[in-house]
């Protein structure tokens, strides 16, 4: 069983259900206990067994209560491995876990924040794990850093990408045309997406700064799209606001929710994670380049590991832009670089990085070695 507290959207969310299918592939039962969300018939259609459970909560009673009734189901279910993908479903899961005597398993999605005692506690669950997956050297580091305990028990197991469905040649132009449609874009215009939920973090007001300084050279030919759902109504609120005051609107928008990311990546001219806090992982930046499309993230967190960019390597070797957190400037003087490219110097860019990501984040690598972690735990 795998637990999470939604299935809206989201790396986590996708790694539940691709761990789905390829359990049912190989001949197991997967169940995936959440409160539900949009991508409940996927996980059906892939082999997945939906299991609602109010895994959302963090209430400490619900919680509890919680913990007995999933203990119930994995007994029931005969249940041998939790996989625990978030943290209020991880305190339910490993005391479920251990009146069931089922093995613990979590995965380090997120670079969490927090260095007070109490924090640091939540958290500590994340690191509870028989095993604790980290999807990236930098999660791996960061565990090791403030979980110390759990050095022995990590594993690092990248996320990965489907090559078949984000692929340059999988997409029908007409899935293309129509978002661009629907985002209100001309065919002459061109997009810069930024594909992230929306959260101050993920850097909404640095693309925006750097939009005006863009806009302020005379990039008038440019679009500025954000897809991904509202954390808060609150926050989506107050980014509508900064670019009406930025004079961008019409020019930025909040396009909500896109089920279509392939086509999406292929209706842009170049993606940015402009992440303001370290990300664990960065599957924007992933999906970016195993579809060829240019990608500019921060150069924080597990940059480096998804994006090969000077100095680390050399120009030409280069899969994408790394840029200072926050420093709307340099965004904008990537953007232009990247904006400005001949098409032989583009089609040797994605080229590159579409070798890059399929020789370390493919779906099928993530899938195995999660399978072989599995396997362990039951030999044991």
């Amino acid at each position: 069983m795998q637990i999470i507290p939604d299935l809206h959207s989201g790396g986590a969310e996708r790694s539940a259900i691709d761990i789905a299918q390829a359990l049912a592939q190989a001949g197991a039962r997967c169940l995936v206990a959440s409160r539900g969300g949009r991508m409940v018939s996927e996980l059906q259609s892939k082999g997945g067994v939906w299991v609602p459970f109010p895994a959302a909560t963090k209430n400490p009673f619900a919680m509890a209560l919680n913990s007995v009734r999933l203990a119930r189901v994995l007994r029931d279910e005969g249940v041998d491995i939790v996989h625990a993908r978030s943290r209020a479903p991880a305190w339910v899961a490993y005391y479920a876990a251990r009146q069931a005597r089922a093995r613990f398993i979590t995965t380090y999605h997120s670079a969490y924040s927090g260095t007070s005692p109490i924090k640091l506690r939540y958290n500590a669950i994340m690191a509870a794990g028989d095993i604790v997956i980290a999807n990236s050297q930098f999660t791996a580091q960061r565990i090791s850093q403030l979980h110390p305990e759990a050095a022995g028990r990590i594993a690092v197991i990248p996320r990965g990408v489907d090559l078949r469905q984000f692929s340059p040649y999988a997409v029908d132009p007409q899935r293309v045309e129509q978002l661009r449609a629907d985002w209100g874009v001309e065919p002459h215009q061109r997009v810069v997406l930024l594909p992230a939920r929306l959260t101050a973090r993920k850097g909404h007001f640095v693309l925006i700064e750097a939009a005006k300084r863009l806009i302020a050279q005379g990039l008038d030919d440019v679009r500025f799209i954000f897809v991904g759902d509202a954390r808060s109504d609150d926050f989506k609120h107050n980014l509508e606001r900064q670019i009406e005051r930025a004079g961008l609107s019409g020019l930025v928008r909040a396009a909500g929710f896109c089920a279509d990311m392939p086509a999406a990546y292929l209706a842009s001219a170049v993606a940015v994670a402009p992440a303001t806090e370290p990300e664990a992982f960065g599957r924007v930046a992933v999906e970016a380049q195993a579809v060829g499309v240019p990608v500019i993230v921060s150069d924080i967190g597990a940059a480096s590991e998804v994006v090969q960019a000077p100095p680390q390597v050399r120009a030409h070797q280069a899969t994408g832009w790394r840029v200072p957190p926050g420093d709307a400037e340099a965004l904008a003087s990537a953007v232009v670089e990247t904006l400005t490219l001949t098409a032989s110097a583009r089609e040797a860019l994605m080229a590159r990085a579409r070798d890059f990501v399929s020789s370390r984040f493919s779906i099928e690598g993530m899938c195995a070695t999660t399978l072989d972690l599995y396997d362990t735990l039951i030999d044991e």
